[in-house]
């Protein structure tokens, strides 16, 4: 039997008196070790080895099967076209139902392969023409169309103040002149021939 000292004593105040606040809690020097209880002591978790930081994959190459949305901007909206837009049978004259299936079978089976067949045939050449054209107008846009809209607003202002010369010092003096000439005409109609202009116009 093992002995224990005096020193390893822990002394314990119970107190059962309620007119202490349940807030208070009373500081007790912790047991020694001896007594101290395996279950007290909380469970040392295992460490963690570190996990190595996520390095950011790079973004995937855009194949065929990755583009689900073919439309993103919503330009092509108007031929969404479902059976229900073009087939509709009233309700008194009614077919049988076999036949109302497979003609909304017949309808989509031949809308969907006969554009499959036609993109098959067409859609790389017009795709190949529609990026030459988008070129040659990108080309022509950088090339030509800009520089000469820059090179004009550059000599726009030295041929304005051309031009207003060129009207201040020629054109105006003449229209002036022309039309004090103008003004000097009078013409006179007297009352036979103003008799004679009115039996015209009835005629």
């Amino acid at each position: 039997m093992m002995m224990v000292s005096d020193d390893c004593l822990v002394e314990c105040r119970i107190d059962d008196s309620d007119e202490e606040d349940e807030g208070e809690q009373i500081n007790t020097p912790p047991p020694p070790p001896e007594f101290a209880s395996k279950a007290s002591t909380p469970l040392s978790k295992p460490p963690t080895p570190p996990t190595a930081p996520a390095t950011p994959t790079p973004y995937p190459t855009p194949t065929p099967s990755l583009l689900v949305n073919r439309d993103p901007y919503g330009i092509n909206q108007h031929l969404k076209v479902e059976v229900s837009d073009v087939l509709a049978e009233p309700a008194t004259p009614r077919s049988i139902d076999e036949v109302w299936f497979y003609s909304i079978v017949g309808f989509e089976k031949a809308r969907i392969w006969s554009y499959r067949c036609l993109s098959l045939l067409f859609a790389v050449p017009f795709a190949l023409l529609c990026g030459i054209f988008l070129a040659v107008l990108a080309c022509l846009h950088v090339w030509f169309v800009v520089p000469c809209i820059q090179l004009s607003n550059t000599f726009l202002p030295c041929l304005r103040s051309l031009c207003i010369c060129a009207v201040n010092e020629f054109i105006s003096p003449l229209c002036s002149s022309l039309a004090l000439c103008c003004s000097q005409i009078a013409i006179s109609l007297s009352n036979k021939d103003w008799h004679q202009m009115k039996e015209k116009e009835t005629v």
